[in-house]
């Protein structure tokens, strides 16, 4: 049996109008939340026009032409402006009745390019048990025939499966959302041997083992840890009745845990390093979920998703940002403090669910509002755009030049700190048995 889509019913008059206005074809991403027995669409978005098309007024007249790069890189935005639970869960292609024999292998195309290109971006690794079909809807322009299937993408060979297409209104009206603050202070060192300090690699790699304190984080929701395996909102409806707002939040603490535990063994390595990097500040974070009896496991995932992607995110984008300004290679290497751009979140028009997206200090609102006319096809007013956060910094620093003997002096007692930090854990651990050994002599001889 294939899988079934509900859709937000307003995403039917959007491709109705697309297949009016845009012809011969018009791609675009299907923008949602996959769950283990549903999967659910709130938005679908055109793919925007090249430049070039934009001043001619024109359209490539074959399917053979779909710039597949051009479209990768507009789901790669796109995944950016959007919170922890949503991501692009398929494409959609609309043509004329001429072409939608080779529609088929166009969009199965695609949907293996997106996957390729977001995965590539990601610092966490897909659950085993987790959904990894995507959809792929062709509609037909003249006749309005709708026709759902999926792919596999963790399978290249993949092959078609039928899936329902289901229209639903007010799909996301009174989804769940889960908020909270991270407060980050992450320590990247530089490597000496790290050709050209080459920043934003050496980012990447001190984010991927953030990522992994993340992961392995004691998430309280309203005050409480809850087992996996349990329904979000078991306790709220006890306390609120049928009552269904149309945004439920909930608040979320984050503990990141201090060792590794004493069952796992760890080595303390020295390195020469150039300087290092310091990410520091408060990101706001925030996931949404389905209100079909969400289980704990997928609220938290999405959340720790969001963390994640919300740091690395920024990241890209500020280095992106100094590329554009001041050339790809730097001849110096001093030391700059770089703003991360802030975090802001829009609303849907009949939904509960915010779409997000960055700004940097200087950017005014009508930067903002074109962003998301472009990306994501959606008219936001000035007033309704809600800066989330207080900006964070990035501090690049280099190690002036000491002596070799202050150097190494600085190395030891990073070493040290390192080594007491990382035995911690088993540090305690043995205290509490003697402790423990003591409190029950005394209790049995007594």
């Amino acid at each position: 049996m294939g899988r079934t889509y509900f859709v937000e019913e307003a995403i039917g008059q959007y491709l109705s109008d697309l297949s009016i206005k845009l012809k011969p074809y018009v791609t675009g991403l299907l923008i949602g939340q996959c769950s283990p027995q549903r999967d659910y669409v709130i938005r679908a978005v055109r793919t925007p026009p090249k430049e070039e098309q934009k001043e001619d007024n024109i359209c490539p007249s074959k399917l053979a032409s779909i710039d597949d790069e051009w479209i990768t890189t507009h789901a790669s935005q796109v995944s950016r402006m959007l919170p922890g639970g949503l991501l692009v869960l398929g494409v959609f292609i609309i043509t004329t009745p001429e072409l939608s024999k080779d529609s088929q292998n166009a969009l199965r195309k695609l949907i293996f390019s997106v996957e390729k290109s977001l995965t590539k971006r990601r610092l966490w690794k897909p659950a085993e048990e987790e959904v990894s079909d995507r959809a792929a809807l062709q509609i037909c322009s003249a006749t309005k025939k709708v026709v759902c299937r999926t792919y596999d993408v963790q399978d290249p060979k993949s092959s078609a499966k039928p899936a329902d297409w289901k229209y639903q209104s007010a799909l996301s009206a009174s989804w769940l959302a889960l908020d909270c603050t991270v407060n980050v202070n992450i320590h990247i060192p530089l490597l000496a041997t790290s050709p050209n300090h080459d920043l934003e690699k050496n980012t990447k790699n001190g984010l991927n083992r953030w990522s992994k304190q993340i992961e392995d984080s004691v998430f309280l929701i309203n005050g409480q840890v809850k087992d996996d395996d349990t329904e979000l909102l078991e306790g709220q409806k006890k306390l609120r009745g049928n009552t269904q707002s149309s945004a439920q939040f909930s608040d979320v603490k984050v503990l990141t845990q201090l060792s590794q535990g004493s069952s796992h063994r760890s080595t303390a390595t020295v390195q020469v390093c150039s300087g290092s990097i310091n990410l520091k500040g408060a990101v706001k974070c925030r996931a949404y979920i389905h209100n079909n009896k969400p289980k704990v496991k997928e609220a938290v995932q999405a959340l720790k998703r969001d963390i994640i992607n919300t740091l690395s995110d920024r990241c890209e984008i500020l280095f992106e940002d100094l590329i554009i300004n001041e050339g790809p290679h730097k001849k110096n290497f001093e030391r700059e403090y770089h703003v991360l751009p802030q975090r802001l979140f829009v609303p849907v028009a009949g939904s509960s669910v915010m779409l997000s997206d960055y700004k940097f200090g200087d950017e005014a609102a009508g930067e903002i509002q074109e962003r998301f006319v472009e990306m994501l096809d959606q008219s936001v007013r000035a007033e309704d755009i809600q800066i989330a956060e207080e900006m964070s910094t990035v501090d690049v620093c280099p190690i002036t030049d000491n002596t070799d003997g202050t150097q190494q002096k600085q190395l030891t007692k990073a070493t040290l700190l390192l080594k007491l930090q990382q035995n911690m854990g088993v540090v305690i651990a043995a205290a509490v048995a003697v402790l423990a050994s003591i409190f029950s002599f005394n209790y049995f001889s007594d």
